[in-house]
C-alpha cells in the first residue's frame, strides 16, 4: 500500500516545490512592485509602485489619498545616470493622486520617488528610489505558452529528480519531457518574448550576462546531459538528480536580475 501511494506523494511534493519556487522567483525579482506606507498627520498612506511597464504610453503612478490636503510630486531621472532630478506634480482626481513617468524605449530604466506633503509635513517613498524598466508589449499568444512551458518543465524536472531518488524509479520519460518543455519554453518561446520586450533574441552567454537567459541555458545543458546519459536504457540517477537540483537552484534566482538595460552614456548626446 505504501508503494502504491508513493508516486502521488512525489507529485504532491513536486507541485508544492514548484509553486513555492515560482512564488519566490516572482516576489524576489527586481520587477516586483514595491509597497509600503508613509505617515502624514498621523494617518498612514499606503503606496504601491510598479517597477515594470509594458507597451506604449507613459507609466502612471497612482496613490489613493482621500485627504484633499495631501499633495506632492514624483521625482524621476534616467537610470543609471547622475542627471538632475525631474519632477512631475501629482494631480488630484477625487481621492486619487496621479502622475505620469515619460515613456522610454525598450530596456530603458527610470528611478523615481514619490514625495508627499500635507502642510509643513513631508514624506518620501521609497527611501531609496524605485527603479522601473520599460519594455515592448508581448502578445499573450507568446507569453502564456512560454510561462506554461517553463512552469510545467520545472514541475517535471522536480518530479524526475524525486523519481530518481526512489528505489526502482524510472525517471527516463519524465527527464525527456522536462528537457523538451525547458527547450520549448526557454530556447524557442523565451527568445520570442525577449525580442518583443527588448528587441533582442538572446542576451545571455556569449552575447551578455542576462541571468534569465544564462540560468535557462544552464538548466537546459544539465538536462541535455542527463538525457544523454539515459540513452539506451542506461541508469543515470545521479545525472537526473543533479539536473533537477541545478534547475531548482537556477530558477530560485530572481527573475529579470541583470536583465536588459540601456547604457545611456553610450547613446548620442
Amino acid at each position: 500500500m505504501e508503494r502504491r501511494w508513493l508516486p502521488w506523494a512525489w507529485w504532491a511534493l513536486a507541485v508544492a516545490i514548484t509553486l513555492v519556487s515560482a512564488r519566490w522567483q516572482r516576489m524576489s525579482g527586481p520587477t516586483y512592485p514595491v509597497s509600503g506606507n508613509v505617515t502624514l498627520d498621523g494617518r498612514p498612506v499606503a503606496i504601491t509602485l510598479s517597477r515594470t511597464h509594458g507597451g506604449a504610453g507613459d507609466q502612471f503612478v497612482r496613490i489613493q489619498v482621500p485627504d484633499p490636503e495631501v499633495g506632492g510630486e514624483v521625482a524621476w531621472r534616467r537610470y543609471p545616470t547622475t542627471e538632475p532630478w525631474n519632477t512631475v506634480v501629482l494631480a488630484r482626481t477625487g481621492g486619487t493622486l496621479e502622475a505620469a513617468l515619460p515613456h522610454q524605449p525598450p530596456a530603458g530604466k527610470l528611478e523615481y520617488q514619490v514625495r508627499l506633503r500635507r502642510g509643513s509635513e513631508q514624506a518620501a517613498f521609497p527611501p531609496l528610489a524605485a527603479i522601473t524598466r520599460f519594455k515592448g508589449d508581448v502578445p499573450a499568444a507568446v507569453l502564456i505558452p512560454h510561462i506554461l512551458a517553463m512552469f510545467v518543465g520545472m514541475l517535471l524536472s522536480t518530479r524526475a529528480g524525486l523519481e530518481a531518488l526512489t528505489a526502482g524509479g524510472r525517471p527516463a520519460t519524465l527527464s525527456r519531457l522536462a528537457l523538451l518543455l525547458i527547450a520549448i519554453g526557454g530556447f524557442i518561446l523565451g527568445p520570442a518574448v525577449q525580442k518583443y520586450a527588448f528587441d533582442a533574441w538572446w542576451t545571455g552567454v556569449p552575447f551578455g550576462w542576462d541571468l534569465t537567459d544564462n540560468k535557462t541555458l544552464l538548466a537546459g545543458l544539465a538536462w541535455a546531459f542527463a538525457v544523454w546519459r539515459l540513452r539506451g536504457g542506461r541508469s543515470a540517477r545521479g545525472a537526473v538528480v543533479v539536473a533537477a537540483l541545478v534547475t531548482l537552484v537556477v530558477f530560485a534566482i530572481p527573475h529579470s536580475a541583470w536583465g536588459s538595460q540601456i547604457d545611456w552614456s553610450a547613446l548620442p548626446k
